[in-house]
C-alpha cells in the first residue's frame, strides 16, 4: 500500500489510528499492539500477499534467535554459534531475494556456467526490515533486549510507516515508547503535528518528486538523442527527484509516527547543504549511515587502528552501502566512488579545509549529481556514454519535449491568467526554471522539517489543508517511491 493512495489516506490510516487508541482505552496495551501488528501486515501485503510469509518468517526466526541469545544460562560458545546463524540467516535472505540472479548471472558470464535464473520477486523493504533485525539479534547477544515481549518485537519490525522505506530504527527507539502509558492516549497536539508533517511529506512526493520524475523518465528513454544541456538538466532533475521522493517518505513516516505518539529518528538533515562527501553522508539516509557505522565500521576497528586501516574500513562501509542499494554494478561503483571521495578528504583534510566554503559546496554538489546519474543509469556503460556526451557540448539546444515534461496543469493555468503561455516559445522555460529555483530554495533555504516546530494556529491549519488538497487532487496516478526498490 502506498502513502500516496486514496485507500491509505481515507481508509487505512484513519481506521488504524482510531482503532489503536480505542483498543488502548478498552483493554491492555497487548490488544492494541496486536491490532497495530495485524494492520501493518495488511499494509505490507496489500499489493502482493506473497510478501507476507517472507516478513512473517523473518520475524519468527529472528525473535526465536533473540530469545536464545538473551539467555545468559547458555554457554558463550553456543550463543556465538546462534549469533552467527542469525547474521547468516538475515544476510542469506537478502542475498536470495535481492542478489541471487545478479550473482549467478555474473558467475555464468565469468565461468561459462549455465545456472538458471529464478526471476525472484523482490519483497518490498527487505533491506530495511532485515537490517533492523540484524541490529536486534546483535543487541540480543549483548544482553540489551532481555525483557522485550513478542508483540512489542513484531510492532518494532513491522510498524507500517517505516516498514518498507525506513528510517531504519533501533529497538531502544521504539519499544520503550510503546511501554509509556502517556503514549497510549490520543494526543491532539501530536496528532496535529503529525498531520502537518505528513502533508509536507506528501507535497514533496506528489508535487515535487513526481514533477521531476517526468523529465528524468523522458531523458533515460531518449538517451540516443539527448543533447549536453538535456543531460545536465536530467541529472539535476534526478538529484531533486530522489531527494524529495525519499525525504518526502521519511517526513510522512515521522508524521504518522507522531499520530501514534511515537517519535521516529531523523533520516535527512538538509543533505544538499553539505560541503564535503563526509558531511553529505552525515545528512543523507542518516539511519543507514548509523547502522553501518555501529554494526560494521566500529566492529572492524573504526579509526582506532591507524590511518591505513581507517581507509580500508571506510571503503568496506561504502562498498556495503552500494551493495545494499541494489543488484547492479552501478550501485557498487556508486558506493566505491563515494568511499574514495571520503578517504581522499581524510587524507587531504588540512588542504581541503582551506578551500572557500562556497567552492567546497559547489564541488560536493556537482560530485553528488554526477554519481546520482550513475545511480539512475541502467548500467555503467550507459553512464559513461551520458557523461561523455554531457561534457562534449556538441549540441547545445534543449529538447522542447524535455521542457514540456515539467508541465503542471494548475501552474500553467495560473501563468495563463498572467498572459504567459507556458507551452510555447520562451514560455517553455518558465516551468523548468520555477521548478529548479524552487527546489534549490527548499533544499538550501529552509531548516529540516524534522527540526522545525510548527505553530498550531489557523494559518498553519489552512496551509496544511491547502497542501493536502493540492496533493490529493494531483493523485491522478499512484507513483511508487524510489526506495521501495532497495
Amino acid at each position: 500500500m502506498l502513502f500516496n493512495s486514496y485507500i491509505f489516506l481515507f481508509a487505512f490510516l484513519p481506521f488504524t489510528v482510531v482503532g489503536y487508541f480505542f483498543l488502548n482505552r478498552l483493554h491492555t496495551n497487548r490488544y492494541a499492539l496486536i491490532f497495530l501488528a495485524v494492520m501493518s501486515f495488511i499494509f505490507y501485503g496489500y499489493n502482493n500477499i506473497r510478501y507476507v510469509p517472507v516478513l512473517g518468517a523473518s520475524v519468527l526466526v529472528n525473535y526465536s534467535l533473540s530469545r536464545i541469545l538473551s539467555d545468559e544460562g547458555r554457554s558463550e560458545t553456543l550463543r556465538k554459534v546462534f549469533l552467527a546463524a542469525g547474521v547468516v540467516f538475515n544476510i542469506g535472505m537478502i542475498f536470495y531475494f535481492k542478489y541471487y540472479d545478479f550473482f549467478f548471472e555474473n558467475m555464468n558470464r565469468l565461468f561459462h556456467l549455465s545456472v538458471a535464473m529464478r526471476k525472484i520477486v523482490l519483497p518490498l523493504g527487505i533491506s530495511f526490515f532485515t537490517f533492523q533485525q540484524v541490529s536486534y539479534v546483535i543487541d540480543s547477544y549483548r544482553g540489551q533486549t532481555r525483557d522485550y515481549g513478542f508483540w512489542e518485537y513484531v510492532v518494532f519490525v513491522s510498524f507500517f510507516p517505516q516498514l518498507v522505506a525506513g528510517p531504519i530504527v533501533l529497538h531502544n527507539e521504539i519499544i520503550p515508547q510503546l511501554r509509556m502509558p502517556e503514549k497510549r492516549i490520543l494526543n491532539y497536539d501530536n496528532l496535529a503535528d503529525g498531520i502537518v508533517r505528513f502533508n509536507l511529506g506528501l507535497f514533496k512526493k506528489v508535487l515535487l518528486a513526481d514533477t521531476f520524475s517526468g523529465p528524468v523518465a523522458w531523458g533515460f528513454a531518449h538517451t540516443k538523442v539527448v543533447s549536453s544541456p538535456d543531460i545536465l538538466l536530467v541529472m539535476l532533475c534526478y538529484t531533486f527527484q530522489i531527494y524529495f521522493d525519499f525525504s518526502g517518505y521519511s517526513d510522512m513516516a515521522v508524521g504518522i509516527g507522531k499520530m501514534f505518539n511515537l517519535s521516529l529518528p531523523i533520516n535527512f538533515d538538509s543533505p544538499y547543504k553539505a560541503d564535503s562527501i563526509r558531511d553529505f553522508w552525515r545528512r543523507w539516509h542518516m539511519t543507514l549511515t548509523r547502522f553501518l557505522t555501529q554494526y560494521v565500521y566500529f566492529p572492524l576497528g573504526g579509526s582506532r587502528r591507524g590511518k591505513a586501516r581507517t581507509y580500508v574500513n571506510t571503503m568496506i562501509v561504502f562498498l556495503l552501502s552500494g551493495i545494499w542499494h541494489g543488484a547492479n554494478w552501478t550501485f557498487i561503483l556508486w558506493g566505491i566512488l563515494h568511499g574514495i571521495a571520503s578517504v581522499l578528504q581524510r587524507i587531504f583534510e588540512d588542504v581541503y579545509g582551506k578551500i572557500p566554503k562556497t567552492l567546497r559546496w559547489a564541488g560536493t554538489f556537482l560530485y553528488v549529481n554526477v554519481l546520482w546519474l550513475l545511480f539512475r543509469s541502467e548500467n555503467i556503460g550507459q553512464w559513461l556514454r551520458l557523461m561523455k556526451k554531457m561534457v562534449s557540448f556538441t549540441k547545445l539546444t534543449v529538447n522542447p519535449e524535455l521542457l514540456d515534461r515539467f508541465a503542471l496543469p494548475e501552474i500553467s493555468w495560473l501563468l495563463s491568467l498572467l498572459g504567459i503561455d507556458a507551452g510555447a516559445g520562451a514560455g517553455l522555460w518558465i516551468l523548468p526554471l520555477l521548478a529548479i529555483i524552487g527546489a534549490f530554495l527548499l533544499c538550501l533555504g529552509f531548516e529540516n522539517n524534522y527540526r522545525r516546530n510548527f505553530p498550531k494556529n489557523r494559518r498553519m491549519m489552512l496551509a496544511s489543508a491547502g497542501l493536502f488538497l493540492w496533493s490529493v487532487v494531483t493523485l491522478a496516478g499512484e507513483s511508487v517511491f524510489l526506495y521501495f526498490n532497495f
